[in-house]
């Protein structure tokens, strides 16, 4: 077996510790979450000398401080043979390098080098740009892709990558801040204080006085939507999910250039591809509307979440709901004409309540009508409260259905300058549409294109349907059951919330350990893990099942 890749993440502390002292954001620290939801080994490095004893093969440069001993350190490190990756930083080297910074437009589309055909020909939007271009026409980097201003027919503005021989290494260079971007449209570019922009057609009026999760979101109603065969608009590609295959893409087959292996840890267990979750909301909590549920669910062997607002259904109904393997899950309410309100008491006091009633541990939750103030208020209550998942960012509004997050996995989200940017430990798990076939929302033509990009990126198509709609809408019912058909014939495997959870924290806490013989040996596996190992374009005698992961063609490592 080929030697393990290290891999390297550096970051500078002082200089973070310097933006944070006046309340700027560090969002490239996310490159750890990046990798680390990808399944691929990595050591943060903070210092010199810890860059000098881990000697990575690739370092990614998440942060530096552009003096000149940390910017001659990282030069020495590529001239040493060294593959360092830039996304949109170290602007003090660009003349050393022949080239000069230029500015960047506010939103792009970044059409990408042809490496990354197998992931993807759609032009990604992306959200911050620091492009170099060369200064004259003598040794010139090695240029691909292009950022489009605005839309994906807009004025080209620079290539999206750059890349230099340097020594015996390369310095290679995104004029796209990867993970700026897949931050911002995971979780928006400003805290929400305010509604957000509508849609000019009328389809997505999120102006409406209640501040919601799609109050900030970073697509174009215009660029963004695609229409379906009657004519349902729908936020259609998850650019975030996107570009988090890009980077690690890059890693992958630059490692595999070098001549060395990087594990990859699957992002579900065997025999899953990709996951469905159904949650259901108790709005008005009447037990018929979950009798009839559970008995469709029932009717299907589906297990779903159910989201209990206060003051939740008889208790045997709750007992019902556990006694079929169904989640009890919390839904809080923040609406302040129902008497809710946005306020960690009353997050608590709520919760306290749903804990008693249905005396269940209850370790996820979401907002009632998708409410959320601010950036991570929400987080800072649940992960305080022993809740280890959310599930509110998702769509409000007919119009704005799907991939309004640019995001169908399950991800750990960031926190804002004034709290270091440190990483919550509580999983979100938006959803893509609620109530489909209800007068006044999305149509079930959206289902397979939803349930086709989430293959693509082998995601979680997340469902939202009320019980009070699906005892009263025999359309919604209808939607329903649809749904659960058109996944079980795509091969989607059904989970709870706290499935993807605990799956999740199982696989986060596998490590590799190298031995002196510079072999890969996993520890802390978790139960029907999948590894898989990436291979030579002409290797042919393969033993065991060859998939594409992230693309490029990976056999199976078998684990003890």
């Amino acid at each position: 077996m080929k030697r393990m890749a290290r891999i390297g993440i550096w970051l500078d502390l002082l200089a973070a510790e310097k933006r944070w002292k006046y309340g700027m954001n560090v969002f490239e620290l996310y490159i750890e979450e990046i990798l680390g939801h990808g399944g691929i080994p990595f050591t943060r490095l903070n210092t010199r000398a810890e860059l000098e004893e881990y000697r990575p093969d690739i370092l990614l440069v998440a942060l530096c401080e552009e003096d000149d001993a940390s910017l001659d350190m990282l030069t020495e490190y590529v001239h040493k043979g060294g593959i360092l990756i830039s996304y949109a930083g170290l602007n003090r080297m660009a003349s050393k390098l022949n080239c000069r910074e230029i500015r960047g437009p506010e939103v792009g589309y970044t059409e990408l080098p042809k490496l990354y055909d197998s992931l993807t020909k759609q032009p990604l939007r992306s959200l911050q740009h620091k492009p170099w271009i060369p200064i004259q026409q003598t040794e010139l980097p090695d240029a691909s892709g292009i950022i489009y201003q605005n839309t994906p027919q807009g004025v080209q503005v620079a290539s999206a990558l750059l890349e230099f021989s340097l020594g015996e290494g390369r310095l290679i260079r995104w004029n796209v801040n990867i993970p700026y971007t897949i931050v911002g449209l995971q979780q928006g570019t400003i805290p929400i204080v305010e509604d957000g922009l509508p849609a000019a057609d009328g389809t997505g009026s999120v102006d409406d006085g209640i501040l919601k999760a799609d109050d900030r979101i970073e697509l174009d109603w215009e660029v963004d939507r695609l229409q379906t065969n009657t004519g349902m608009l729908y936020f259609a590609y998850p650019y975030a999910d996107l570009w988090r295959e890009v980077l690690i893409s890059q890693v992958l087959h630059t490692a595999k250039g070098l001549g060395l292996s990087i594990p990859i840890l699957d992002y579900w267990p065997e025999n899953v591809e990709q996951v469905v979750l159904i949650s259901h909301d108790s709005d008005f909590n009447l037990d018929e509307s979950a009798e009839i549920t559970l008995d469709l669910l029932k009717e299907y062997d589906v297990r779903a979440t159910w989201c209990i607002i206060e003051p939740g259904y008889s208790p045997r109904l709750h007992d019902r709901i556990q006694a079929d393997g169904h989640e009890l899950a919390f839904h809080f309410n923040a609406m302040g004409k129902e008497n809710g309100a946005w306020e960690q008491a009353d997050f608590e006091r709520q919760l306290a309540y749903i804990r008693t009633t249905t005396e269940a541990q209850i370790i996820s939750n979401k907002n009632h009508y998708t409410r959320y103030e601010g950036w991570d208020d929400l987080f800072e209550w649940c992960e305080t409260n022993g809740i280890m998942a959310d599930q509110t960012r998702g769509p409000s509004k007919k119009g704005n259905v799907g991939f309004l997050f640019g995001t169908c996995h399950p991800y750990y989200p960031i926190a804002w300058a004034d709290k270091r940017n440190r990483m919550y430990s509580v999983l979100e798990v938006g959803f893509l549409t609620p109530d489909l076939d209800h007068p006044i929302l999305a149509d079930t033509s959206v289902i397979v294109p939803f349930l086709e990009q989430v293959q693509r990126v082998r995601g979680v198509a997340h469902f939202l349907f009320h019980p009070l709609h699906i005892l009263k809408q025999a359309t919604v019912n209808a939607a329903l059951r649809e749904v659960i058909r058109e996944s079980q014939a795509r091969g989607f495997a059904f989970w709870t919330t706290e499935q993807i959870i605990l799956w999740e924290q199982s696989r986060r806490n596998m490590t590799w350990k190298v031995t002196s013989e510079d072999a890969a040996v996993p520890e802390n596996v978790p139960q029907g893990a999948v590894v898989w190992i990436p291979i030579s374009d002409d290797e042919t005698s393969i033993e065991g099942a060859v998939e594409m992961r992230f693309g490029l063609r990976c056999k199976r490592m078998m684990i003890d």
